[in-house]
């Protein structure tokens, strides 16, 4: 069989593959058995198996709610802002590190650039309280000390989105350029030498040599975050929001509602609740990236995931 001979034509390569693969069948297919608890009336004193089939309920139930529509756009929202503003500022951290020529200065400026990915979102949170909390924030203080009136920002909703797109760039850009930089030191020398003959400018160079080679990787790291673009990053959006129903109107996503409802005790199948919203926004996921992979597949094949 095909399968035997190319198991044995490269079996030193599968034996290097095996922990990986153990590794996601344990922690990522397994898994999925529980998403039949979407699917029944948990009670932990029966266990997974032994409680009641219920079929679809728990999934009517989130639909027919009334915040099921407003969380899901503040998800897709929020994730499409995380999205745009992310990639851009990560492809432009790495193109401003290519362009830097002096060894020493280019490390330090992408340690520099990559240290907020390594604070922890607890500490984040803190900053972002002491930054915009009242009267006392920080903000507050500047825009009062150059007459400007305070502004309440935990009871401003209309600004979250673009707060959370700012905090989210500054902790995660400068990680996010690390693979393009990577692609970048890939590309052959060869194509600017032609370029600076012609009379090329440098900015010509990157926007007819260095993006197009580029539109690939920017493909592909795009189509891998489409495909959560239903998960909200709740440990940002929680940590900083919480439980402050002012803002829920612009900030509350999938994941904040689907955790209070687990916390809410008055419901006695919220863990079934919780996971028919979790196999929804599995499914959603799913559909997502097939949907953009089959149109990368339609303008350029040669850039598609599968």
């Amino acid at each position: 069989m095909s399968i035997l001979r190319e198991l044995r034509k490269n079996k030193w390569l599968y034996a290097m593959a095996l922990p990986a693969i153990v590794y996601v069948f344990i922690f990522s297919y397994l898994p999925m058995t529980a998403h039949v608890l979407a699917f029944k009336q948990f009670i932990p004193a029966k266990g997974l198996w032994g409680s009641r089939w219920v079929g679809l309920d728990n999934l009517v139930f989130f639909f027919t709610g009334p915040d099921w529509f407003r969380v899901t756009v503040n998800t897709v929202y929020l994730n499409l802002l995380f999205i745009v503003a992310g990639t851009v500022c990560s492809l432009l951290i790495a193109l401003l590190l290519n362009e830097i020529r002096q060894a020493f200065f280019k490390k330090v400026a992408q340690s520099l650039v990559i240290l907020p990915h390594f604070i922890s979102i607890i500490v984040v949170n803190l900053m972002v309280m002491n930054f915009f909390n009242g009267q006392d924030g920080m903000i507050n203080r500047l825009l009062q000390d150059f007459g400007f009136n305070a502004v309440y920002w935990f009871q401003t909703p209309s600004v979250w989105p673009l707060l959370l797109t700012i905090i989210f760039v500054w902790k995660g850009a400068g990680w996010g350029s690390i693979i393009y930089l990577a692609t970048l030191t890939g590309f052959s020398e060869e194509y600017y030498e032609s370029a600076k003959m012609d009379g090329a400018r440098r900015w010509q160079q990157i926007w007819h040599i260095t993006l197009p080679l580029l539109r690939p990787t920017i493909i592909v790291l795009t189509l891998l975050a489409l495909g959560r673009i239903f998960y909200g990053d709740f440990g940002l959006i929680y940590g900083i929001v919480g439980d402050n129903s002012l803002l829920f109107k612009a900030t509350d996503v999938i994941d904040t509602y689907t955790y209070r409802s687990l916390r809410d005790v008055s419901n006695m199948n919220s863990y079934s609740n919780a996971a028919a919203v979790a196999l929804f926004q599995s499914v959603m996921g799913f559909v997502t990236i097939l949907f953009f992979n089959w149109v990368v597949r339609r303008v350029d094949n040669d850039s598609k995931l599968f």
